[in-house]
């Protein structure tokens, strides 16, 4: 019995946890934040992710929570072909990451 409560217990905390560390925002979500300031304009955000790969073309992007913090991802298809994942700071638009997508 103490097992199974162990067990129960611990797979409470996984599913917790991960919910805590990453949700998606939805486009109504998305727009209040933006309007109230809370995060950068869409098309700024998206602007930088093109400067970094010049010729590119977006082809997806996001808006995450993760741990309390607003992420934008943006996915480029460069004009080599080349996908490019990039992550900014949604708040601040500070670029995260910009990494090959493989």
């Amino acid at each position: 019995m103490k097992t199974l409560i162990a067990l129960f217990g611990a797979a409470t905390l996984f599913f917790t946890s991960h919910s805590l560390m990453a949700r998606d925002i939805n486009l109504h979500e998305a727009v209040q934040l933006r309007d109230s300031g809370t995060i950068k304009n869409f098309e700024e955000l998206n602007k930088a992710a093109l400067a970094r790969h010049p010729g590119g073309k977006i082809t997806d992007t996001e808006l995450e929570q993760e741990y309390g913090r607003y992420i934008y991802q943006v996915e480029i298809r460069d004009a080599k072909g080349v996908d490019w994942d990039l992550e900014f700071d949604a708040t601040t638009g500070e670029l995260l990451r910009d990494f090959r997508d493989d």
